[in-house]
């Protein structure tokens, strides 16, 4: 009985972590995804993608700090627009 609650347990965790590889490949989904929810277009669009893309190259190149934290602007800038003066 044990055994299979143990093994029941070890199944359902790991399904919780299944979607993602990491934390930039999740965030680069989760940045793709605004990305089918933006109003932004234009220059705007243009700018978000170039984050996007920046973020990748981080990553790939290790820093996935600095990927992360480009990533994150990137999200918030196809949620939120530009920042308004």
């Amino acid at each position: 009985m044990k055994k299979i609650l143990f093994v029941t347990l070890l199944c359902m965790n790991s399904f919780a972590f299944a979607h993602c590889a990491g934390a930039v490949p999740c965030k680069i989904k989760y940045v793709d995804l605004a990305f089918t929810k933006t109003k932004l277009t234009g220059e705007d669009l243009e700018k978000a993608k170039a984050m996007r893309e920046q973020g990748e190259k981080l990553y790939k190149e290790g820093k996935e700090d600095d990927a992360l934290k480009i990533l994150q602007d990137a999200k918030k800038f196809l949620q939120e627009g530009p920042a308004k003066n």
